[in-house]
């Protein structure tokens, strides 16, 4: 069985908003401040669309537009593809791919809760997931091989060692396993 890391634990939850008038020159000052590559442009409080970093480089500077005369609305990306905070990495990753974006708004009953993006998700290396789905592995099943040691945190002292063995069918650091 598989570990899944669900989007409200590896999203940030802070966010910054532009509204729908708003020039481009002001929303960029504000990403530049807040050192964001994006933000959510609301009408009403409501989030509307999105712009990037990318929307303002292909939009704006390539297109030789002036960003003091430039609103949002005419270069943010609408409607909001986004994800919910109970989905899993793994279909954000799938979502990213498809829609070949790098950032999703994190939506929980109409409302933007978060951000999740790929650096989010780079955070987590392979070698974690892999640990991961070992230790959970080896915590439901029946060792094949009662010698093998690992790392982690032992259940009888709470501490972290390098080595856990099983005995009684229970993780014991070295020190807690000559005690029993």
């Amino acid at each position: 069985m598989a570990i899944e890391i669900k989007v409200k634990e590896v999203m940030t939850k802070k966010l910054f908003t532009a509204d729908v008038n708003d020039t481009v020159q002001q929303s960029t000052k504000i990403m530049a401040s807040k050192r964001v590559g994006s933000l959510i442009i609301v009408n009403k409080n409501k989030p509307v669309g999105i712009i990037t970093e990318r929307d303002i480089i292909t939009d704006v500077v390539a297109a030789a537009k002036d960003p003091k005369k430039l609103k949002t609305k005419d270069i943010m990306k609408s409607p909001i593809i986004y994800v919910k905070p109970d989905d899993s990495i793994n279909e954000v990753i799938n979502k990213m791919q498809k829609h070949k974006i790098r950032r999703f708004p994190v939506l929980e009953n109409g409302k933007i809760v978060g951000m999740v993006t790929n650096t989010d998700i780079a955070r987590l290396s392979p070698e974690m997931f892999d640990i991961l789905e070992l230790r959970f592995k080896m915590k439901e099943h029946e060792p094949f091989i009662k010698e093998t040691t690992t790392s982690g945190v032992c259940e009888k002292c709470g501490n972290y060692s390098d080595d856990l063995m099983i005995a009684k069918n229970k993780w014991f650091c070295g020190f807690c396993r000559t005690s029993l």
